[in-house]
């Protein structure tokens, strides 16, 4: 399973949105749900920032980031049935 972090940085400081990254970004944010597939991860991310205040206030000098990674959770839970 994947979850969708939403990264909302500054074009002002990374002008180049592939460097964007959590330790760089103005706003960070992660969508609660886990999903199979990357496009579903991808177009939920970017519906949950439009429906927080944060994503209908961006400023035209930001730009948003979503990055789909295995969930922490599931990972967790696979290895322990597989080690236990």
């Amino acid at each position: 399973m994947l979850s969708a972090l939403i990264l909302i940085c500054s074009l002002a400081a990374t002008p180049d949105l592939a460097a964007c990254t959590e330790d760089n970004a103005t706003v960070v944010l992660r969508d609660p749900e886990a999903f199979a597939s990357p496009v579903t991860c991808l177009m939920h991310g970017q519906a949950y920032l439009a429906g927080t205040a944060i994503g209908r206030d961006l400023r035209t000098s930001e730009a948003v980031k979503v990055v789909c990674r295995p969930n922490r959770d599931a990972a967790g839970r696979n290895r322990q049935r597989t080690d236990g």
